[in-house]
């Protein structure tokens, strides 16, 4: 009979931790904590690619990272962290590989062509990296072939999930470096709105759609590609490959089923490998649409960055790991302080899409209750992720932040330099976002109950130089190993998503069920609900 590992809690280490929360953290006062350790900083701050973190305002000490590291060890973070990077089958539902690290590797390996690891691959890895860079090359050409072409205006990129997120993220973080004679907009909501919304500000002649489905069949993206089909060649778009305005110029797919794609009348295509997931994509041919918008020496850079957190990821030791630090803070925070939200706010206009491709990063990653080998989790997961660009939160949901009855550890994500808008605006938002730290930390006192803010409120303030493409990558996959190590901990597979599949399941059944019209072992609710949309009246 086979042995299962221990669960994460059954762990020497977790015990500890649990008593270390009772007899030190329950009752620790931040402000205290830095009066009484002039060290505090220094060591619950440090400099990783790119990044800087200042963790000094959490609610943990030397002694709790000590604790959680020797959970990390317990949990056999490292040998998972090494299994990835080995090529192992780390998505163990799905039999697959989980390699978006190798996306962005040099041809040569660079900064991880001395790890053991590396140095031990197999053929089959370096075969991997080699196609890996012939994909690359052949998208940033067809990128810069685009950019190139002043007949097309409009870049339209249909997608879903991490084949809309990711690339949508980027293109809005690095406008400034984007193409000033294209314009860039993202479908993805199967509702039709958004599609109309764009339809009616392009022209066919002018417009490039990408439709990004690895599998070419994914529901709600082949349902507005479809749709953009049928307008293109409504408004004087031609089948005929050999006309000037024809599906088979103006359309490109990111996929790896070729035949689906030229049965819609697509000739050009761009795939990538199963060991690619969806919210780990945009580093693949997923990002053609980035390399459009910033073109090839700058997407390298994208990758650059991104490469330069992975070295520091799978090569620093564990009290210098960024990542695995974070990782491990995002396990105490759910398990032992009992926090079950955290709030992003980047003070950054650039970053205003971020908290959402990280709800999708972290929350569909770490959302599960099954251990990856079957056992029910029986401690939290995931956390619940939220957040508004900075200063506007302070207008917004701040008040709860300081003043509510729950705590919200909140992660400040700055810029040090805004580049041309450095002047008042830049410093002005950078200081509000220090001085809204210090707050939660400080409270207020003495001036009224109605307003006594009680303080104590943990944080962390994460600082790049400037919003550039290097610094983005390593932001990105920062996170990316982040959330794998949390889920090394938990011992869940962060690469697969059951639940997502589950609701699409249903959606087919009840697609079919509606031609059919045999509602026989469908709930009440269902059943009503479906007859009310499908009755001429409504009701």
């Amino acid at each position: 009979m086979k042995t299962l590992p221990p669960l994460c809690n059954s762990l020497p280490a977790w015990r500890a931790l649990q008593d270390h929360y009772r007899d030190q953290i329950q009752t620790l006062d931040l402000r205290q904590a830095f009066a009484a350790d002039g060290d505090r900083l220094q060591a619950l701050s440090q400099q990783a690619p790119h990044v800087f973190a200042d963790l000094s305002k959490n609610l943990w000490t030397g002694q709790t990272e000590a604790l959680l590291r020797d959970l990390a060890v317990q949990s056999g973070v490292q040998a998972q962290r090494d299994a990835m990077l080995a090529g192992d089958s780390v998505n163990c539902t799905e039999q697959r590989a989980a390699m978006h690290w190798l996306l962005r590797m040099p041809r040569d390996g660079g900064q991880l062509r001395h790890c053991a690891t590396v140095q031990q691959w197999q053929p089959a890895m370096h075969q991997a990296l080699a196609e890996v860079h012939v994909t690359l090359d052949a998208m940033l050409a067809l990128a810069e072939r685009v950019r190139a072409d002043d007949a097309i205006t409009d870049i339209v990129n249909i997608g879903i999930g991490g084949s809309h997120l990711g690339p949508e993220v980027v293109v809005n973080a690095l406008e400034d470096w984007v193409d000033a004679g294209k314009n860039f907009h993202f479908v993805s909501n199967v509702d039709g709105h958004e599609l109309g919304h764009v339809l009616r500000r392009v022209r066919p002649a002018s417009t490039l759609f990408l439709i990004a489905s690895k599998s070419f069949t994914t529901a709600e993206t082949m349902l507005n590609a479809r749709s953009a089909r049928q307008w293109f060649l409504e408004e004087g778009g031609s089948e005929d490959a050999r006309a000037a305005c024809s599906i088979d110029r103006h359309f490109v797919a990111l996929t790896t089923n070729v035949q689906a794609a030229a049965e819609f009348g697509i000739g050009r295509t761009l795939g990538f490998w199963d060991w690619v997931g969806g919210r780990f994509s945009l580093w693949s041919a997923i990002g053609l649409p980035v390399a459009i918008a910033i073109g090839q020496a700058r997407f390298r850079e994208l990758l650059s960055g991104a490469h330069a957190m992975d070295a520091h990821f799978f090569m620093a030791g564990m009290q210098a790991n960024l990542p695995l630090r974070l990782g491990l803070l995002d396990v105490w925070y759910r398990d032992f302080c009992g926090f079950s939200s955290r709030c992003i706010a980047p003070y950054s206009h650039g970053l205003r899409r971020l908290t959402a491709y990280l709800q999708q990063l972290e929350m569909e990653s770490n959302g599960k209750g099954v251990t990856r080998d079957g056992q029910s989790l029986p401690v939290r997961t995931a956390p619940v992720i939220w957040g508004e660009p900075g200063t506007n939160g302070q207008h917004a949901f701040f008040q709860m932040l300081h003043q509510g009855q729950d705590v919200i550890p909140v992660e400040f994500i700055a810029l040090r330099d805004g580049g041309k808008y450095l002047g008042a605006h830049h410093q002005s938002l950078v200081v509000n976002a220090i001085a809204q730290a210090q707050a939660l930390m400080e409270g207020r006192h003495g001036e009224g109950a109605e307003r006594h803010c009680a303080g104590n409120r943990p944080s962390s303030f994460l600082l790049l130089q400037q919003l550039d493409p290097a610094s983005l990558g390593a932001l990105i996959a920062l996170y990316e190993h982040r959330v794998f190590t949390a889920g090394a901990v938990w011992g869940i597979n962060s690469f697969d998503q059951w639940g997502v599949e589950l609701g699409k399941h249903l959606a087919r059944q009840l697609h079919a069920r509606q031609d059919s019209g045999d509602w026989q072992g469908v709930d009440a609710s269902t059943t009503a609900l479906m007859r009310r949309l499908m009755d001429a009246d409504g009701g």
